[in-house]
């Protein structure tokens, strides 16, 4: 590699020396295929590299890329193998063509992304993540997910956010790194993990990141993990049996509701919007109709889908996905969520303020735990009736009734991912955050909220070119003092 061994000329003898003892170091850290081998060898190179370009002085860069941080992950044979979790176990036999349960977790930083530092920084907290440093296999019931030791990579990013992965291939990844400009984004399969999980890779990855940057965090935050750690047993667990039994169980489905008009694209999703909203100017919005932002953005939704739709009679609902941990504390990284639905009529539908009482109501009523334990109970014993039924019947059954059920039930969906932090000291280096979901296969938009600092990201995944949601959602939110700072994708 020229470009290293100029490098390396620039240093003294001592710190040459040292240097070349470090990169013949990692082979001995490293027990990979060959290929994947000399790739991580150029890693380091391309990270020494870029440290030199900025003037950071040899040993410095050798404390911050300590080897160490790789632990025995590389050069230990991969033994280990996971059952899917409950909810994981319909992902991959729903798969069809061009069709697969993505979503995205983004960090926006306040300057461009380091790709090579990126990479370091995947490479180090990946083996922090056992479940996630997986391929999916097919067993003779169920699906699984088989340790892959290889080399994770990060990519620039130039394809349409949460396009398909390819797991049909040996030790295929279930999850992307990408990058561009000052955006770092993270694309699971959603047989890994659901939001909540998601978001600790994704903290945990920016934190490394930033480390090898130089900056330091001055608090811990339990949702930054010590890549160093070694992963508990309850992170890894499969939650969905801990609900009471004795509550009964309820089922999925439901009667269709209204969908909003537009004719599906081709593509999907085929625009991608972000509303950044100011989080004080937000909560005197919803404050002022006397109610949470939560709330407040359903409204908006009811009446800004009502007027993005043909249809006259029927109920509209919006699909809210729930995280059981907050009933059932887990340390697990493995999808532990429910949802329930929040449907009005659409003759009810008249302004926001009216229908705020009716969706508080609902709120309260469906997110309790009763209710949510009665659908854990239906998830669980859906899977138990279906365990010793072989997969090659089971995955047709399960794509028909996924056509046919999947998204149709609701409108659009709403899932909220709170207010997110960083430890001081990491912060300051973030501008924001937001989470993309998939493209649905019904509803012609979904849509995710991330709060980080003072800025609310609220993200819309198009599934048709027809702009009357949203143009309909920033009128109501401008006409209540909200502006939002509008940005995304052309359509694709």
């Amino acid at each position: 590699m020229a470009e290293f061994e100029r490098y390396l000329k620039t240093l003294p003898v001592d710190e040459t020396l040292e240097v070349s003892r470090f990169i013949a170091e990692i082979d001995n850290r490293n027990k990979l295929p060959r290929k994947d081998k000399l790739k991580m060898r150029e890693d380091f190179q391309n990270a020494l590299i870029y440290y030199g370009s900025i003037g950071v002085a040899a040993q410095e860069a050798l404390s911050r890329l300590d080897l160490d941080n790789l632990g025995d992950f590389y050069v230990r044979p991969p033994t280990q193998w996971y059952p899917l979790d409950d909810a994981a176990k319909i992902y991959p036999i729903s798969l069809t063509h061009g069709k697969m349960a993505m979503f995205r977790l983004s960090v926006y930083f306040k300057s461009a992304v380091i790709p090579e530092l990126l990479q370091i920084a995947l490479t180090f907290t990946i083996k922090r993540f056992p479940t996630f440093a997986t391929t999916v296999k097919k067993g003779f019931f169920w699906h699984y997910l088989d340790t892959s030791r290889r080399r994770y990579g990060v990519q620039p990013e130039k394809d349409i956010p949460c396009c398909p992965l390819n797991v049909s291939r040996s030790s295929s990844q279930s999850f992307r790194v990408l990058y561009f400009r000052n955006r770092a984004s993270v694309e699971y399969f959603h047989v890994l993990t659901d939001g909540s999980g998601a978001m600790v890779f994704l903290k945990t990855l920016t934190a490394e990141y930033l480390r090898l940057l130089g900056a330091k965090a001055e608090a811990a935050d339990p949702e930054v993990l010590n890549i160093n750690d070694v992963p508990s047993e309850g992170e890894a667990a499969n939650e969905f049996a801990r609900a009471d039994k004795t509550l009964g169980a309820s089922g999925f489905i439901g009667k269709p509701a209204v969908q909003m008009s537009g004719k599906h694209a081709k593509i999907k999703p085929c625009r991608i919007l972000h509303f950044k909203m100011d989080a004080q100017q937000l909560k005197k919005a919803a404050k002022a109709k006397n109610t949470s932002i939560t709330t407040y953005i359903l409204a908006l939704f009811f009446v800004a889908g009502k007027r993005a739709t043909d249809e006259q009679e029927g109920d509209a609902s919006i699909q809210i996905p729930v995280n059981m941990r907050k009933y059932y504390p887990s340390e697990t990284l493995r999808n532990f969520s429910m949802f329930f639905g929040v449907r009005l009529p659409l003759s009810d539908i008249v302004d926001v303020s009216s229908i705020i009482p009716d969706i508080t109501l609902q709120l309260e009523q469906k997110s309790t735990k009763e209710n949510m334990s009665e659908m854990l109970n239906s998830t669980v014993r859906m899977v138990r009736s279906l365990r010793y039924i072989p997969l090659f019947i089971k995955t047709p059954l399960a794509r028909i009734a996924h056509a046919f059920i999947a998204d149709r039930i609701f409108t659009n969906n709403l899932s909220n991912l709170g207010v997110i932090s960083m430890p001081p000291g990491l912060a300051e280096h973030i501008d924001s955050m937001d989470s993309v979901p998939g493209a649905a296969l019904t509803n012609r938009a979904s849509c995710s909220m991330v709060t980080f600092g003072n800025t609310v990201t609220l993200s819309l995944s198009k599934c048709t070119a027809d702009p009357t949601f949203e143009e309909s959602l920033f009128a109501l939110l401008e006409a209540d003092g909200v502006t939002p700072k509008v940005e995304g994708s052309e359509l694709f």
